[in-house]
């Protein structure tokens, strides 16, 4: 592993209930990597994702951002950052732009897309002023989405994105993710899909210890 490596984990544990649920996790992300987190339902993939977004502590060990502790350059680290949940967080009674609006300006660095724009390259041109309680979950899917298109953050996390969209939407998302690395940005995503992405790596939580290939 690099020392000049974007982001650097070594030796991360957590437990839970008095019960450990994964230890011994040491990776590395550059600049230009995807990063997919496998792993079985209950392994801990949404847990390490919350750790590297810094929700969650970990019980042992350490994460490095550009070679220096999260916690001695948080603000940096969480400026760099975008998280988007398994769950897309719309509010309901918003509207899709509303929603996107609000998202956007609670994000350290965003670009000049515009909303419409933004909403429009997700496949909801004409939604964007529908209460959000009218919409599928596939479309609050691609509601939260839209932020990758209008963030400028280097580093993205992102737990099972490609939930409740349909192919078009995968190829779409898939499109946008190669983007991203080919700008020297880094994508660390939790995923049961089989992706076909240059620079992807896997990381299994199925494995002892963690497997990475």
């Amino acid at each position: 592993m690099s020392q000049s490596s974007l982001i650097k984990v070594e030796n991360l544990a957590f437990e839970r209930d008095d019960s450990c649920l994964f230890d011994n996790i040491n990776l590395a992300v550059d600049s230009g990597d995807i990063l997919q987190i496998e792993g079985a339902n209950g392994s801990g993939k949404t847990t390490l994702l919350r750790i590297l977004t810094t929700a969650l502590q970990p019980s042992a060990g350490k994460i490095l951002y550009k070679g220096c502790t999260v916690t001695d350059c948080r603000y940096q680290y969480l400026s760099d950052m975008l998280y988007i949940g398994h769950q897309p967080a719309v509010k309901q009674t918003l509207t899709a732009e509303e929603n996107l609006r609000w998202m956007v300006s609670n994000s350290a660095k965003s670009n000049q897309l515009a909303i419409n724009d933004a909403l429009a390259g997700v496949g909801l041109s004409g939604y964007s002023d529908v209460p959000c309680y009218a919409l599928s979950a596939g479309q609050h899917r691609r509601v939260a989405l839209a932020r990758l298109l209008i963030s400028e953050a280097k580093l993205w996390y992102l737990d099972e994105p490609f939930t409740a969209i349909d192919k078009q939407g995968v190829s779409y998302l898939e499109a946008r993710l190669q983007e991203h690395a080919d700008r020297g940005g880094a994508v660390v995503l939790t995923s049961h899909q089989d992706l076909a992405l240059n620079n992807l790596r896997k990381y299994s939580l199925s494995a002892p210890a963690g497997q990475i290939a």
